[in-house]
């Protein structure tokens, strides 16, 4: 099999604001196909590594991996509902469609509207366009290489976003999982004399981050690629990182057989 590579001139006009916006249009639809099921007395199954999913996360996802096949048919899709793809097949790809149809699931299943669609483009193991979209607190985060990141709330005009910068002279604000917080990170938090605790679901933390309304998320616990692509590119082009937590270097897609993500720490200031 070839290795599947995007031209340049590809490549540039994919990172454009004209495209991104049919990138937002996607992941909203999905978002809308979701609020659906979300109204509704859904059903809950356990997949077999004990993670919930929902005729929500199957509907986000076919209407997500149909749409990106119309509109870019040479660039491969992985989504965490179709992830069983080898790596033997993974490792060609030089650019590839990274998705979580529906990030969040416990979320949604307790009904505080804290979950996201994400969908990602990476591009030699990094993020080169995100998006994120929280369909019931009617959120869009979405960015790429060349246009920054960006945020939406409903209908009102987009508004750029950037991160706050290293605290100085104030306490921390420390993204934590709603869900689960490890005994790593709380480990990992005792080094700051003074900080706050925003709770928040799915890859909203990362968003927060992004937009300056936390500091510092320290990941001290499993996720999955699918989990972390999208936003991370909301934080990379906002201005921050999102750092694997043992070699302190960006957080790297499709470089191994796992989809696991190492502990990462995402930041909004550098150093």
């Amino acid at each position: 099999m070839e290795t599947l590579n995007l031209q340049t001139t590809e490549l540039s006009s994919i990172t454009s604001q004209e495209f991104v916006n049919k990138i937002n249009h996607i992941a909203q639809k999905a978002g809308s196909l979701i609020s659906k099921v979300y109204q509704s007395d859904f059903a809950v199954e356990i997949k077999s590594d004990q993670s919930p999913l929902t005729e929500a996360d199957l509907a986000s996802h076919q209407s997500i991996v149909n749409a990106l096949t119309k509109l870019t048919p040479n660039i491969p899709i992985l989504s965490e509902e179709s992830a069983n793809i080898p790596w033997e097949e993974r490792s060609l790809w030089d650019a590839y469609w990274l998705i979580d149809p529906l990030d969040g699931t416990k979320e949604f299943i307790k009904r505080n509207g804290e979950f996201t669609v994400n969908i990602a483009l990476i591009h030699q193991g990094a993020p080169i366009v995100g998006v994120v979209y929280a369909p019931e607190l009617e959120l869009l985060y979405f960015a790429s290489i060349d246009i920054g990141a960006w945020k939406r709330t409903s209908n009102v005009e987009a508004t750029k976003i950037g991160v706050a910068g290293k605290p100085v002279n104030q306490s921390y604000r420390i993204m934590g999982s709603r869900s689960h917080q490890s005994e790593d990170f709380k480990d990992y938090i005792k080094q700051f004399e003074s900080f706050n605790i925003v709770s928040m679901g799915s890859s909203l933390k990362l968003c927060y981050v992004a937009e300056g309304k936390a500091d510092i998320y320290p990941r001290l616990g499993l996720t999955s690629e699918w989990d972390t692509a999208a936003a991370h590119a909301i934080v990379k082009f906002a201005g921050g990182e999102c750092l694997n937590y043992e070699t302190n270097k960006e957080l790297k897609y499709n470089t191994k057989d796992s989809l696991l993500n190492p502990y990462f720490i995402v930041t909004g200031y550098k150093g």
